[in-house]
């Protein structure tokens, strides 16, 4: 045997040593560790499958109370919100309760409606976004059947120059005073969505046909 293929079989040998021992170390380690970034994976996957399939669920729920509630099926669309509500996944609780607060106006029961979105609105757990959205379509419902000071206690604070419901909160205000016989206050309401550019088009074409009513009535000092 030649010294260099002495050397290779030494160097051979040293190596495998050298792998057992390594192996011995931390084998089991590596093992333990690649069998848990599976059973991690699987979970994963596992709940992520879970999740979308509650949420789909509870979307098909949704869509189907609609179609009823569409269908003016008024009872079968608010027992079938309410169960969503329950034990609805997502947001769908939340909107399962806005709808059934509409459902119930769409019924003619006014004062009920409105006490569900005043509820929802009331919910600190709830995003402000729908909260705001639930106060004013209280307030809306209020314009007909509440007083100024009724629907003011829901949007007043939405009619700030920042809020991105100001043109709606000041329409149903504006609309609350030029009911009660506030003209004046009334036509400030509805000259501020006019002039506002930010505001949508048919919020700016009703806020000026409001406005020029009130002038041509006379009522505005």
């Amino acid at each position: 045997m030649s010294d260099d293929s002495f050397i290779r079989e030494v160097n051979e040998e040293m190596r495998k040593d050298q792998a057992k021992a390594l192996w011995d170390r931390y084998g089991p380690i590596a093992l333990a560790a690649a069998v848990l970034v599976i059973l991690l994976t699987a979970a994963y996957v596992g709940y992520d499958y879970w999740v979308e399939t509650r949420a789909n669920s509870s979307g098909d729920r949704f869509s189907q109370a609609l179609q009823l509630a569409n269908e003016g099926k008024h009872d079968e669309a608010l027992g079938a919100l309410q169960a969503l509500e329950a034990d609805g996944y997502g947001a769908y609780p939340i909107l399962a309760r806005l709808r059934a607060a509409t459902v119930l106006a769409a019924r003619g029961d006014t004062a009920g409606a409105v006490s569900g979105f005043d509820v929802v609105a009331s919910d600190s757990s709830i995003p402000s976004s729908l909260r705001d959205m639930a106060r004013l379509r209280a307030a809306f419902l209020l314009v007909d059947s509440g007083t100024y000071d009724d629907v003011a206690a829901r949007v007043e604070t939405l009619t700030a120059d920042t809020n991105a419901l100001r043109h709606s909160a000041r329409e149903a205000l504006g609309l609350a005073a030029w009911k009660e016989g506030r003209a004046t206050d009334a036509l400030s309401l509805f000259e501020q969505i006019a002039a506002d550019e930010q505001a949508p088009q048919n919020s700016r074409q009703r806020a000026t046909l409001m406005a020029e009513l009130i002038q041509g009535s006379g009522a505005a000092s």
